[in-house]
């Protein structure tokens, strides 16, 4: 690989450089701390979340229908900060991206599944505006991956052509998707092996 090939960078969010912003783990979390019917909580938060990233409804929307559906204890506030508490950088690779950033000579975007006030508070809360030039997030596209309209209009945005991007997700069917229509796609799997895929690009 060389680095004049590459003019764009694309990278997921979740289950890369920080964990997901409301996983099954969290889901579970909540449940428990809630005392919430968590097969009750999921099988409402399978039927809606999709619309929630594609940005057709509001995080307060989504919780009404699958925590607020009758009177609880707690307030949707209270359960909103639960929810922004559980994202986390992960180890090693968010801090590395910033500083590698400075000197790789090619531009790095987000590509990522993401309701809009999850998406909003992660990228302030980590600093992700240090290590990307630009968010193309579900939220806004009003497409998920691994829908290949969504990587098509990445692309658009970069004004780059298939051969000329990078991309890394964690999860491999995304990967694949990618891959389709032409794009150099990694599964991420841990830091080091990313981290060594990018370091031969400016080698």
């Amino acid at each position: 690989m060389r680095k004049h090939k590459f003019k764009i960078i694309f990278f997921d969010i979740g289950g890369v450089l920080l964990t997901n912003g409301w996983g099954h783990v969290s889901r579970q979390k909540a449940a428990k701390k809630f005392g919430l019917n968590y097969a009750e909580m999921d099988v409402l938060h399978q039927f809606i979340f999709n619309i929630y990233e594609i940005g057709s409804i509001t995080l307060e929307e989504y919780l009404e229908t699958v925590v607020f559906n009758h009177h609880r204890d707690f307030s949707i506030e209270e359960f909103k900060d639960f929810m922004f508490a559980q994202s986390e950088e992960l180890p090693g690779m968010l801090q590395w991206l910033k500083s590698w950033k400075r000197d790789c000579g090619i531009k790095i975007f987000s590509l990522n599944n993401e309701g809009k006030e999850l998406n909003d508070f992660r990228i302030k809360k980590f600093g992700l505006h240090e290590c990307f030039d630009a968010f193309i997030s579900s939220c806004q596209a009003g497409m998920r991956k691994p829908d290949p309209r969504i990587y098509t209009l990445a692309m658009d945005i970069a004004h780059a052509q298939p051969e000329q991007c990078l991309y890394f997700d964690d999860r491999l069917m995304l990967t694949e998707a990618a891959k389709k229509i032409g794009m150099h796609a990694y599964h991420h799997e841990n830091f080091e092996t990313t981290k060594n895929i990018l370091e031969k690009i400016t080698a």
